[in-house]
């Protein structure tokens, strides 16, 4: 197994961007996700994150493919940044669905409704459709640039829970559309990730690194939380401190031969900073032969 390891940015809210790059190469990553914004060009962002002792990792596109008015404009800036992440040799792209805050039949958004999903707060099958079917052909497009699309799945958006991820799968051409899962959502949401990882490995092709508190999801899902609840609960726990068992999705990793990028992220720490946190995970990942 080849393993590139790098942290998000994004427990550093609020903080300048070379702060957050300064902590990460401190903490001891190899990298960061790209980010193209204000219209920076593949080298303007290759010599910031050198500037700081990193190099760009895969980055991430997220969108409310379901809706058939976006189409164009997911296909516009998937082309967009499939050639920033061919110039800077990066082979895939994390690939989000949207609509947290987008209102189901139930009259809840997903970001109410998290872990506790009722049918009518799903896509309707049409709605489904719409986005398997733009997922499809933005991963068809984002391969024209030699650039993988890895779905990554999130709590609070419409492919959140097992049986949803697992119907764009199956819907999805596994040779367009691949896997960049986040461990700490899947678990969030009630999947077994080692089963997960072990079902799926052969398609993940980049992963986000995420632990949380098993105690406090249980709690929340007995409570109804919403899921800016489950986070002042305290829900995300540093990489080695929570309840996903990280030597045993590494195992089935090594036995799919994997090689890419695994970014860590803690979406919103109890430690004193950022950096700690950072720290604490990098660490914990070392224990580990990461």
């Amino acid at each position: 197994m080849r393993v590139d390891v790098g942290c998000g940015q994004i427990t550093w809210r609020g903080v300048p961007e070379e702060a957050a790059l300064d902590d990460i190469a401190r903490a001891g990553y190899e990298g960061a996700p790209m980010s193209p914004r204000n219209e920076r060009t593949a080298a303007d962002i290759r010599d910031l994150y050198a500037n700081h002792g990193l190099v760009p990792a895969p980055g991430y596109f997220g969108g409310n493919f379901w809706d058939p008015d976006q189409r164009a404009d997911l296909l516009s800036r998937a082309q967009h940044l499939a050639a920033i992440s061919q110039e800077l040799g990066l082979t895939e792209i994390y690939v989000a669905d949207g609509g947290f805050n987008a209102p189901t039949r139930s009259g809840r958004t997903r970001r109410q409704a998290v872990t506790n999903v009722q049918p009518d707060d799903k896509l309707t099958d049409a709605e489904f459709r719409q986005l398997t079917d733009t997922l499809q052909a933005v991963g068809e497009t984002l391969l024209e640039k030699g650039v993988r699309a890895c779905f990554h799945n999130h709590a609070g958006t419409f492919v959140e829970t097992e049986d949803e991820v697992e119907r764009l799968l199956a819907d999805t051409d596994p040779e367009v559309v691949f896997l960049g899962p986040d461990t700490g959502h899947l678990a969030w949401a009630g999947v077994d990730v080692i089963e997960f990882a072990r079902r799926h490995a052969s398609r993940i092709k980049t992963m986000h690194l995420k632990d949380i508190d098993l105690a406090v999801r249980a709690e929340g899902v007995v409570a109804g939380w919403d899921y800016s609840t489950y986070e002042q609960h305290a829900i995300w726990a540093e990489i080695g401190e929570g309840g996903v068992d990280f030597a045993a999705l590494f195992e089935i990793l090594d036995g799919a031969d994997f090689a890419g990028w695994l970014i860590v992220e803690t979406d919103v720490t109890q430690k004193a900073s950022p950096l700690e946190s950072a720290t604490i995970s990098r660490a914990n990942l070392r224990k580990l032969g990461m």
